[in-house]
């Protein structure tokens, strides 16, 4: 998850920064890849061509889409992979957490298992690491075959003050070494009242009997803020032309008329579906996100 439901709001516009006009680009990430932890599931022998990689926003982790990822493997008959990306989840902790290195995460974990025939899922943070790796010009052009991106648009934005409040909130919590999730909650709500949010966030605690913790690294991510704003490419700089889909959630203003010429930039193939959701199209509407992506996609 990328924004809690009505928080973390981007400046919609694109920057009028230009840089020059480059037919591809590669990420630039100095530092070296590290391995992601995933979930996996095979439906027959095949664990390679035909993968389906699935990514997650901002707080998450693999185990958002286990239901999704169950769905997809028998619908589609395809290897699925839900990854972990840096600092998130059971994946290592690692600086710089940008969407160069993130995605440059990525392609490692393609090259590592020999992938083929690739579609890559990504919601909100995920999305935008997913379009960085559509775009890096390092990936051979058959590697990757379709690309979906979730509420979320490759544009170079603000950050909310929210997003400062929930690293606040969860440095409190460290610091004031709580036992137990009731006594988090009780200090989370002081900064959040949406109980859906709060729940969400929670879900990185790790409690202890006197000293309970996040298993993302709070202090690294909220460095990092002003980074999540962003995106490595303009158009100038790269295209992608394969199939792609973006999926917005109609209550959600993270895609929208300012952005979405943007996007079609960057994925001049792209097509946009609307659901009847907020920023958490896969969890309000699953069967219909479900839907759309097995149509898109297609079994093997």
């Amino acid at each position: 998850m990328f924004a809690l439901r009505r928080s973390f709001a981007f400046a919609t516009r694109n920057s009028a920064f230009k840089l020059p006009n480059l037919a591809f680009s590669t990420l630039h990430s100095t530092e070296p890849p590290i391995d992601l932890y995933f979930t996996s599931q095979i439906p027959s022998e095949n664990k390679a061509r035909g993968a389906v990689l699935i990514l997650h926003g901002l707080f998450g982790s693999a185990r958002n889409f286990g239901a999704h990822s169950r769905t997809f493997a028998r619908k589609l008959n395809r290897p699925i992979y839900a990854l972990d990306l840096r600092n998130h989840g059971a994946s290592g902790h690692a600086q710089p957490m940008s969407y160069s290195a993130m995605a440059s995460d990525v392609i490692h974990f393609i090259r590592q298992n020999s992938l083929s025939d690739v579609s890559i899922i990504g919601h909100s943070m995920g999305g935008k690491v997913a379009m960085t790796v559509a775009l890096d010009a390092s990936l051979p052009e058959s590697t990757l075959s379709n690309l979906v991106v979730v509420d979320i648009a490759p544009s170079r934005g603000r950050l909310s003050k929210e997003f400062q409040g929930y690293i606040s909130a969860m440095k409190q919590i460290e610091a004031a070494k709580i036992s137990t999730r009731k006594e988090a909650l009780e200090i989370l709500q002081e900064h959040e009242k949406d109980p859906d949010v709060c729940a969400f966030l929670l879900t990185n605690l790790i409690p202890k009997p006197s000293a309970s913790h996040f298993r993302i690294p709070v202090n690294l991510i909220g460095d990092s803020i002003e980074e999540m704003g962003s995106f490595p490419f303009t158009p100038e700089e790269a295209e992608w032309t394969g199939k792609t889909l973006f999926i917005k959630g109609s209550k959600s203003s993270y895609l929208n008329r300012h952005n979405i010429p943007l996007a079609e930039k960057f994925f001049p193939a792209m097509k946009i579906e609307n659901l009847d959701t907020g920023h958490w199209v896969h969890s309000e509407r699953p069967h219909e996100f479900a839907t759309l992506i097995e149509n898109f996609i297609r079994p093997l």
